[in-house]
């Protein structure tokens, strides 16, 4: 027996979705393109609900999610969700449980809210090393804290590389569902990566401080000294590469080094300043690493620079996202699931 694949929502009532810790937008953004409608969203940084409102048409709530009145929250099919979790790297060394620890308070949040909507389904995503946290205790706890409240709740690691996103981000992601079905999670639909190069090739070559017409498009402006030191670094190299004279000589060992324009990007993150486009000496700008988290070239960040860049090192890919949303649906539309999506 093989599971019913997605095709359309066949006339049916549109899902529905409530958002929390939205940011830009990445994950909503792939759920409204699986056929999702948002009812409501939530964040509480300024530029990344202007973001939001002005690419996802819906404007979110913008305010700390403690301070949100759970009754003003509506109704809806699911819940989905990135939880800031800064807490757990540290639980269970200091002898403090997940659950317990003051800094994962956002994490109880999205729990009980999920527990006042009740909605059908919920998605949560979070970084990969959460899985085997403090020997897996981690994810436990956080299991048993969504099943107190009547959810059958699963877990698993995906690489959004698998999922067509030119980069390879490894996420844990949470489904739960109150109807004590199987969670199945999407098998990989791609054989070959897609690279840095097939991604951002075509953009207009910048130099350093230089502006194009493409929204998002700028060069960060870089210091002569910065300019002297990558441009010894060769298409996939690093600080090695750098005479020793102008080698840097402390610092995070993954910055200095040159995008491999033959591979997939290695994981973005909120600041990616010091490390260089494959061929051109300067940062990657804002559109072209939203080109390697999967976003169209028709949404655009506001705020200043650093802000757009964090806001898009911490989403979720929309393309990543979309799967995750079309996958749901799968699960929806199958009474019985025993099996793996194939």
């Amino acid at each position: 027996m093989k599971l019913k694949k997605f095709s359309t929502l066949r006339n049916e009532k549109q899902p529905t979705v409530v958002s929390l810790f939205s940011g830009c937008g990445g994950l909503d953004l792939g759920f409204i393109n699986a056929g999702y409608k948002i009812l409501w969203a939530n964040d509480n940084d300024i530029n990344s609900c202007l973001t939001y409102e002005k690419n996802i048409g819906h404007k979110p709530l913008c305010k700390n999610i403690e301070d949100v009145n759970i009754r003003d929250i509506p109704k809806a099919d699911i819940v989905i969700g990135g939880v800031p979790c800064q807490g757990f790297s540290m639980a269970g060394r200091l002898g403090r449980k997940f659950v317990d620890d003051p800094r994962n308070h956002l994490f109880k949040e999205f729990v009980k809210i999920v527990e006042f909507i009740q909605p059908k389904y919920f998605v949560m995503e979070n970084v990969a090393r959460l899985f085997n946290h403090n020997y897996g205790s981690t994810r436990i706890e956080i299991l048993n804290s969504f099943e107190k409240i009547g959810y059958k709740v699963d877990c698993k690691v995906l690489n959004s590389a698998d999922y067509g996103v030119p980069q390879k981000r490894k996420r844990i992601i949470f489904i739960g569902n109150n109807k004590n079905k199987v969670n199945i999670f999407p098998e990989p639909i791609v054989k070959n990566y897609k690279t840095v190069k097939q991604a951002i090739g075509n953009l207009p070559p910048l130099d350093s401080g230089q502006v194009s017409s493409i929204k998002n498009h700028e060069a960060m402006n870089h210091t002569q000294a910065m300019l002297q030191k990558m441009k010894h670094i060769r298409d996939g190299g690093n600080r090695y590469q750098i005479p020793i004279k102008l080698r840097p000589t402390s610092g995070d060992p993954r910055k200095y080094i040159r995008y491999d324009s033959k591979l997939p990007s290695f994981c973005i993150t909120g600041d990616m300043r010091k490390i260089f486009h494959y061929s051109q000496n300067r940062a990657l700008t804002v559109r072209e690493l939203a080109r390697l988290q999967s976003f169209p070239d028709d949404f655009v960040f506001y705020g200043t620079k650093l802000s757009q860049q964090q806001q898009v090192g911490n989403a979720v890919p929309p393309l990543m996202a979309e799967v995750i949303a079309k996958n749901v649906l799968v699960m929806e539309e199958n009474e019985h699931l025993t099996i793996q999506i194939s």
